[in-house]
């Protein structure tokens, strides 16, 4: 099963390399909006634990990629790349994500903020592409950004959930932080 995939992903992988770039970058920028689509479609419905944490879990079966050996990458550089997309490319997103109250509910605040953000981090991303991808395949490249983008998520959702939890503590005590 494993080598059916692989020879597919070689068959794939075996067309124009620039037009495989114009097509993960077309797609991902597809991602980026679809992001926001549901982000500004969620900010008008309350907020729970299972609606934050959900991003990240759903996220983790991309994992699977790795399954195929040319998208694998050495140990060291999968954490560099989670680490660099917790401490640095999650922060952003951290201090961009506000809460509001309304009635017994919180709702993550609409801002424009965000989209600016969002913005930005895709062209760091893709000015990083290059980079990255001089070192490494273009299948790796995607491996890389995952992990990179999976450690961003997972820190802004962990933090947003701690945000949160500590917020319904303090409405139910009758406090709110907001």
């Amino acid at each position: 099963m494993i080598d059916w995939i692989n020879s597919i992903f070689h068959q794939f992988f075996a067309l124009n390399p620039i037009l495989l770039s114009v097509l993960f970058t077309l797609f991902f920028a597809g991602m980026a909006f679809m992001a926001l689509f549901l982000r500004m479609k969620a900010s008008k419905r309350p907020l729970n634990a299972r609606k934050i944490m959900m991003p990240p879990i759903g996220m983790a079966t991309g994992f699977f990629m790795f399954i195929i050996r040319d998208i694998q990458i050495p140990w060291l550089g999968a954490l560099a790349a989670f680490l660099v997309g917790w401490f640095l490319f999650a922060y952003p997103l951290i201090l961009g994500t506000k809460f509001e109250q309304i009635g017994n509910d919180l709702f993550v605040k609409r801002s424009k903020a965000f989209l600016i953000i969002l913005v930005v981090l895709i062209v760091i991303r893709l000015a990083l592409h290059g980079y990255v991808e001089q070192f490494v395949t273009l299948p790796q490249t995607g491996g890389v950004f995952f992990i990179l983008a999976f450690g961003m998520i997972l820190h802004w959702r962990v933090n947003m959930l701690m945000r949160f939890r500590r917020m319904t503590r303090g409405m139910q005590a009758g406090a709110v932080e907001v």
